[in-house]
C-alpha cells in the first residue's frame, strides 16, 4: 500500500474508535504520517449537546476531563486498530481537544520511521 492508502486506512480506523468508543465520528479526518509519528486530526467531533456546554467555562473543563478519560479507558482498543492497518509497535498516544474550534488532535509515537517503508 501507499503512503496515503495507509494514511486513509488509519483515519478510517480512528473514526471507529471515535464512533464505538466516544459516541459519534467526526465530520472530518486527516491523518498524516512524519517518520516515527502519526498525526491525527478530527474536524466537528463534539456533539450539539457539547458545544453547548462548551459555552461556560466549567462546561469546557467537563468535556474535557470526560473526553480524556473515554480515551484513556479505550486507548488499548485504538492502539489495537492501530496494528492492524500498520503492524508497528506504538510507544505512545497523546490526545488534545479544542471546545473552541471543534477539533482533537492524536498524535501517535511508534518505534520505527514509518516514511522509510514508502520509499
Amino acid at each position: 500500500m501507499t503512503k496515503g492508502q495507509i494514511e486513509a486506512k488509519i483515519s478510517e480506523a480512528v473514526t471507529k474508535f471515535e464512533r464505538e468508543f466516544m459516541g459519534r465520528g467526526p465530520k472530518q479526518i486527516n491523518t498524516i504520517i512524519v517518520e516515527d509519528l502519526i498525526i491525527i486530526r478530527l474536524i466537528g467531533f463534539l456533539s450539539r449537546s457539547e458545544q453547548k456546554l462548551a459555552e461556560s467555562k466549567q462546561g469546557i473543563e467537563l468535556i474535557k476531563r470526560v473526553r480524556s478519560m473515554l480515551f484513556e479507558n479505550a486507548r488499548e482498543y485504538l492502539e489495537k486498530l492501530i496494528k492492524e492497518v500498520i503492524d508497528v509497535n506504538i510507544i505512545s498516544i497523546h490526545s488534545d481537544v479544542s471546545t473552541k474550534t471543534g477539533e482533537k488532535i492524536i498524535i501517535i509515537t511508534v518505534d520505527e520511521d514509518l516514511e522509510r517503508r514508502f520509499e
